[in-house]
């Protein structure tokens, strides 16, 4: 037996009068030993001991207090945080996060997670944790890029990501545009360069720019990179907001207009013509020609047989009308052009969220028709619910 082990024994024995004492020196131990498993049932050990039950739980264990429930619930949770922290600390990714999830702390596992770095060895679980378990979308989805290429990353937000929150579709949207708009932008350059022998002079130049003052660039039905990739990522990039960002996506529209016909694919409703109806998005959120582009996706709203074509034209221009600040017009819309089969449950939410934005522009009067749509379909649960927001 080692001298370690030793003086651990040896000071346990020394305490086997005072229960709590011997309990704190175990705890230190596996502490100071960072033992992190043996640690998470020390600390269980030392709970239960200040609550007055056995130190190992017994099958057929009586019922107990509330009181003595919500303090072995509350130890639990320390303990699990404390050896989440300590398994992450030392690498354990997987096995940390196993702890820290029932803490529901977010913000600490993402803290812990930065400070380690992504390699071969540990791909698989930072992945599984960062991307999978929602702890740092952005982070784990930049990862998938950089190691399994665009390709890859596209089939995981497709089937994946585009169920998911808005805000776990923004964190990953982002990265993908950013990377895709990157690489694009490096391949016009180096296109440029070689046929023009010199690069272009503006190292600060956009896509954009660069495309706008050479219109040979895509002469004889050639392309940069795969057009797939390009439409996919003009099609998940409607989720952000950031106008540098709208701007880069309004950039690939103008590149992808320019391709030959055969690599234009044509998109779903209202985005059938898709670089031309994606560019028109684009610029209303960008502020320009907003007018004329609403009256495009207002068309398209009214005229789309929602029975074949289901009702993402009208959800689109709903939710252009709120992005830019049309709260009340977003709500009237909806209640106009949404089919009447639809529950009114599935669209009341929605309503009161966009009458709230209205609200805090300082429009209280968008919550006045979500009243007369409640009543109409005899929906009291909505009814007092836009009341209340109201």
């Amino acid at each position: 037996m080692s001298s370690t082990k030793t003086d651990v024994f040896a000071s346990l024995a020394e305490t086997r009068d005072d229960p709590a004492g011997m309990l704190d020196r175990m705890v230190e131990h596996f502490r100071s030993t960072r033992s992190a498993m043996e640690l998470f049932e020390a600390i269980k050990m030392q709970i239960r001991n200040r609550v007055g039950l056995p130190l190992v739980a017994v099958e057929d264990e009586p019922a107990r207090p509330e009181e003595v429930e919500r303090q072995l619930e509350l130890g639990l949770l320390d303990a699990c945080r404390e050896t989440g922290t300590m398994l992450i600390q030392d690498g354990r990714v997987g096995e940390g996060w196993m702890y820290l999830r029932p803490t529901g702390d977010i913000e600490t596992a993402r803290k812990l997670l930065n400070k380690i770095e992504i390699t071969d060895d540990n791909y698989d679980e930072m992945i599984q944790v960062l991307l999978h378990e929602g702890v740092d979308v952005g982070r784990g989805y930049q990862a998938v890029i950089d190691n399994q290429g665009t390709c890859n990353s596209i089939t995981l937000y497709e089937q994946s990501i585009v169920s998911r929150s808005k805000a776990d579709r923004k964190a990953a949207s982002s990265c993908l545009l950013e990377h895709l708009y990157g690489e694009l932008l490096a391949m016009v350059r180096s296109d440029i360069a070689q046929k023009e022998g010199e690069p272009p002079a503006g190292d600060d130049e956009t896509l954009g720019d660069l495309i706008e003052k050479r219109r040979w660039i895509l002469d004889g039905g050639g392309y940069h990179l795969d057009t797939t990739h390009l439409a996919a990522t003009v099609r998940v990039a409607t989720v952000l907001d950031d106008p540098a960002q709208l701007k880069k996506a309004w950039e690939l529209t103008q590149y992808g207009r320019r391709l030959n016909h055969q690599f234009q694919y044509p998109g779903e409703e209202p985005f059938v013509d898709f670089y031309p109806a994606y560019g028109t998005f684009y610029s209303i959120l960008l502020g320009e020609n907003v007018d004329a582009g609403l009256k495009l996706f207002e068309r398209k709203a009214r005229a789309v047989d929602v029975a074949t074509s289901g009702t993402g034209a009208i959800e689109t221009y709903v939710d252009l009308l709120d992005r830019i600040g049309r709260h009340k017009d977003a709500v009237l819309a909806s209640i106009e052009l949404v089919p009447g089969d639809i529950p009114t449950q599935r669209i009341v939410p929605m309503l009161i969220e966009i009458a709230n934005r209205a609200k805090t522009a300082g429009d209280n009067s968008a919550f006045e028709p979500i009243l007369e749509y409640c009543q109409q379909h005899n929906d009291v649960l909505g009814y007092v619910a836009v009341l209340h927001a109201a």
